[in-house]
Formats: structure tokens, sequence, C-alpha cells
């Protein structure tokens, strides 16, 4: 009897003692919803800030929610039917604390939400580049014709001329990559040009360059002779529009088209919601010690007890183990979920910590419906991209259509001076096609939506077609282009390996100049796939730049970029290309000894690897 009474006694003991760690282990819960709230409202704040009126209503119901948990750990309370145990008198400090850091991120929530994300005068100034830089072009192109049948004594006029024009395209891509979001490096570039082409004007105009840092874009002050009357009347009409401009490109420069204004206010509050998160994990590491030390202290009195009746004590043990082996769970699923791993508890008791274990299963869940939210936007924001990039291609291709046309004289004759007009309109569309092209390719591969379309068919005859569409550009570049190797019938997609082949010859006539050279293009057929090489003894690229160039918008030369052209896209589409064949790029090259473009697809891709659309 004394025995059982006994093992009633402990029971009894031990029951209190575990609703009461019950209630803690909800408290403790309850303090972590603190910090979820608060990465809610963070998102939340931002979409208001955006124009998104909707979700005003739900930010601050979120702050009503956490208002009121911190609210009910500090006095006490019952929420769903779990009691909330008031939080000991140990951690009053930090739960002050706590407190303060609350009020302080609520303030910061309530600044940024009534800031506008997107700076205004920063976007006046990009609309207004947009609109002006095809007028610019026209004149600086305008101006090299003006200047090209002079004397020997204007030479240095016609260089600076044809420097103008290429300037004024690569301000306009420039542009064009801050609109769309591209920004990377944009506006040192956007900067260097705007002062090269205030340099060169100012030399036209015989206007001083004293006052300029010249050095700075490796150019030097000099004073050149008039150019006569007769000449000058394309420079005179671009100095206004130049002045017009260049204030805006002044803007971009130092602004972003995201207000700094949001970004300070933005940055203050998630200082203060870090300042928030010490507070709370503060409380969470002290208050896990104190239950720890009181879990301790009642297994000494368990273990006294089992002194007395080992049989009926080894029972309890039993099931205090049992008991406290879900909360363990639960400890170890809350410091995953710091680290962003959701899982889902598995229990079927349906006693407290059941209870316990379907509250946290719920905060899991929800926790990681607001991650996957947050993941779909993201990709609502590649898909806006991809469909603004359409968008802003679709125009262009009936205006080369009817430039084609006009060219022709279908419509009509033309004079010169109309067809040089309409030659600039061509070419500026093909450019810009150019880059809107590799701009949405490269936006789909972000996607996964880039068509691949895999026939069987002879990787030569692939390859062969590239080398044709680059056949004329090569022969005026005095470039030889020799193919070897045999004609291997493969699994790919021809249009896409031709893209990648066009890529890899337009870079090795680039890199080889006008100079003249060779450019040998091989196809290795092994035992398990093909390799195709594009070897050439252009200038070569250093090592420590090697290790970018499939990535997007990297350019080795600046230079060479604009005398030629070109987005920075084509080798990083080339990489997602034969990454959707399952296959691999690379590159080999030294500085002088030229370079070696290969890439390698598998002979045999199973079907439910084929890309969808």
């Amino acid at each position: 009897m004394v025995l059982i009474f006994a093992a009633v006694v402990n029971l009894v003991l031990f029951y209190q003692g575990h609703d009461s760690e019950s209630d803690q282990s909800f408290s403790i819960i309850r303090v972590g919803d603190v910090k979820v709230g608060a990465e809610s409202i963070s998102g939340l704040v931002i979409s208001v800030a955006s124009g998104n009126s909707n979700d005003k209503n739900e930010m601050e119901q979120k702050i009503h929610d956490v208002e009121e948990i911190i609210q009910s750990i500090g006095s006490g309370d019952s929420v769903n039917g779990h009691d909330i145990v008031k939080i000991p008198s140990e951690l009053s400090s930090e739960y002050n604390s706590m407190t303060a850091s609350w009020e302080s991120y609520k303030v910061s929530v309530q600044n940024t939400e009534k800031i506008s994300v997107f700076d205004p005068e920063a976007t006046k100034a990009m609309n207004y580049l947009l609109e002006k830089n095809n007028e610019l072009i026209l004149a600086t192109n305008q101006l090299a014709n003006d200047v090209k049948d002079l004397g020997r004594d204007y030479t240095r006029h016609k260089e600076i001329s044809n420097d103008l024009m290429e300037y004024a395209k690569i301000i306009g891509q420039q542009t064009l990559l801050i609109s769309i979001g591209e920004d990377t490096n944009a506006q040192s570039e956007l900067k260097e040009k705007r002062l090269k082409f205030e340099i060169g004007v100012r030399k036209l105009l015989q206007i001083p360059t004293l006052d300029l840092n010249v050095k700075s874009v490796g150019e030097k002050h000099e004073t050149l002779i008039q150019i006569p009357r007769e000449n000058s009347k394309t420079l005179q009409a671009i100095d206004p529009l130049w002045e017009s401009m260049q204030s805006k490109i002044t803007i971009l420069e130092e602004r972003t088209l995201l207000s700094p204004e949001f970004n300070s206010a933005k940055n203050q509050m998630n200082s203060k919601k870090m300042m928030l998160y010490d507070n709370i994990d503060e409380i969470l590491k002290k208050w896990n010690e104190i239950t720890s030390k009181h879990n301790i202290s009642e297994q000494t009195t368990v273990q006294v007890i089992l002194v007395i009746d080992i049989v009926i004590f080894f029972i309890v043990v039993i099931m205090i183990r049992q008991s406290l082996r879900p909360l363990g769970i639960i400890t170890n699923a809350l410091s995953k979920v710091k680290d962003g791993i959701y899982s889902e508890i598995k229990y079927s008791g349906k006693d407290e910590v059941g209870e316990l274990v379907t509250s946290f299963n719920i905060m899991s869940s929800t926790i990681k419906e607001k991650d996957e939210e947050g993941k779909k936007k993201d990709i609502a924001k590649d898909e806006f991209l991809a469909m603004i990039t359409h968008e802003l291609k679709t125009p262009l291709v009936p205006i080369q259509g009817y430039a084609d046309i006009l060219l022709s004289e279908h419509l009509g004759k033309l004079t010169s001076k109309q067809k040089e007009r309409i030659a600039i309109i061509k070419s500026s569309s093909e450019a810009l096609l150019s880059l809107i092209s590799d701009l949405l390719d490269a936006q789909k591969l972000e996607l996964g939506q880039l068509r691949i379309s895999k026939k069987v068919a002879g990787i030569s005859d692939t390859v062969s077609k590239s080398l044709e569409n680059h056949r004329l550009e090569a022969e005026k570049n005095s470039v030889e282009i020799i193919l070897r190797g045999e004609n291997v019938q493969i699994e790919h997609d021809p249009e896409r390996i031709t893209q990648v082949v066009s890529n890899l010859i337009k870079n090795s006539i680039a890199a080889i100049g006008s100079g003249g050279g060779k450019i040998e293009v091989s196809i290795e057929n092994g035992p398990s796939d093909v390799t195709v090489s594009v070897k050439d003894n252009g200038v070569g690229i250093a090592k420590d730049k090697q290790e970018d160039l499939f990535k997007k918008f990297y350019q080795v030369d600046t230079t060479l970029t604009r005398e030629r052209g070109g987005s920075g896209l084509g080798l990083a589409i080339s990489k997602g290309i034969i990454e959707n064949h399952l296959g691999r790029i690379w590159a080999d090259s030294e500085i002088g000894k030229g370079s070696t473009f290969s890439f390698r697809i598998p002979k045999n891709q199973s079907e439910q690897n084929k890309t969808p659309l």
C-alpha cells in the first residue's frame, strides 16, 4: 500500500509538473510566434509601400496579433484552450527589452509603409533618355557623315564623330538595362560614356575641357581646328540635345529607380527587426535554461521515490520519458525552424502534448506557406520581366520589315539621304532586337521556359549552318573558317545548337579582329558523347577572367564590345542551352595564343529529361 501510495503521489506530482511544463513550452512557442509575425509584417509593409493597398488590412491584423501575444506572455492568459504561463520573474528585464524593441519596430513599419518604393525623379529621367536616345543616335550618325569627306586636317574630327555615335548607342543600351531592373554596373558605364561624350562634343565645338577629368576615361586635352560652317549644322543641333540629356544621365548616375528614402526606411526597419530577433532569442535561450533546470529537479525527485519501489517507479520513469519525447522533438523542430526547415511532427496522442504538436504543426505549415508565397512572388517578377522583354521585342519586327520594304524602293524611289536615314533605323532596330532577344532568352532560362525541341540529326549539318551564317562576316575580316569531323547523328535541337555555335563564332571573329586569322571548328565523336570545339588565334583571355565568362552581362573587353556591339549574354545563354541538352560548356585560353571554346552533349538522352515549354 505504501508503495502504491508513493506511486500515486509520484504520478500526481509528475502530472502536475508535466502540465506546468506543457504550458511553459506553449508559452515559449508563443514567444517564437512574435518572430514569425514580425517577419510576415516585414514582407507585407514592402507590398503596401509598392501600392498593394489590399495588404494593408492584413498587415494591421498581424500587428494586432503580435501585440496580443506579447501582452499574454507578460500577464499570463488562456489562448485557444491553452494556459499561457506568465514569463518568469527572472526574465522580466529581457521581456521589457523585447517589448521596447517591438514598439520601436512597429513605429519603423508604420513609417516605411507611407514612403513610395520608386524614386519619381529617377523614373522621369530614365523615360526622357529612352525617348531622346534614338534622336541622339541619328544626330551623331549624321555628324559622322557630315565630316567624313573633309581633308586630312579633320582626321581627328572624324574619329571623335564615330566615337560619339558608339557612345550614344551604349548610353541607350545601359538606360534600357536599368529600366528592366538589370542594372549591374550600368550606372558606372553611363557615367563613363557621358563624360566621354561631353569631352568629344566640346572638342568639336572648340570648347575647353580643362574643367573635366579627361584622364579618368583615358582622354587628353586637345584643341582642334574649326569644322567648316556648312559641315557643322548637325553638331550645333547636337549641343542643346546633349545638354538636356546629360542632366538626366547625371540623375541616373547618382540615384537608383528605388527611392533612397524608402531604402533608408527599409534598412532602419530591418535593423529594428534584427534587434527584436536578438531579444526574442535571448528570452528563448534563458527560458529554455530555466525549464531544463526545473526538469532536472523533477528527475531527481523521481529517482528518490524509485528507491522506495523500483518496479512501480520504473514504470513511472518509462511514462515520463515517453511523455518528454514529443517535447524533445518539438525543441529540435523549433531549432530547425530557425534554419528554414519546416517539418511536421507525427504524434497520435490526444493529450496536452498532442495539442502542443498540433499547434506547432499549424505554425510550421503557416511559415512554410509564407515562404512558398515569397518564392511565387519571385517567379511572378521573373515572368513579368520576361513579358515586358517580349512586348519590347514585338514592335521591332514590323519596323525592320517596313525598313526593308522602303530600302527596296517598292513604295517609290528614295534619295540617298533618305536611304541613309532608313538604313540607320534598320541598323538600330536590329541592334535593339538582338539585345532584347538575348534578354528574353536569358529570362526564359531563369524561368525554365526556354523552348528545346530535340530530334535526331547530323551535328555537322547543324554546325555548317552556323558557319554559313557568318561566312560573309569572316571573309570581310580576312578570317578563314575550317570545319573538321564526322556528321554524327545525335539527338539535339538544331536551332539552339546553331545559336550556340553562332555565339562562339561571333566571339572568335571579334577576338581575331580585322587583321585576319583562322578559326578551326572540330567535331569529336566519342563513345557516349560528341564534343564540338571552336578554336581561334585571337587575342586570348586572361586566366583571372575566364571563371566569369558564362555569367550574364559579363564582358571581357569593353573596348571590343563598344566597337562590335554585344550584350554580354551570348555565353550565358549558350551555357543554359547546353545544360538543357544534359551537357557542359567550357573555355581554354591564353593571352596572345587564342581561345578554344568547347561543348559536349551526350548521344542518348532519356525522354523524361526533355525540357518542357
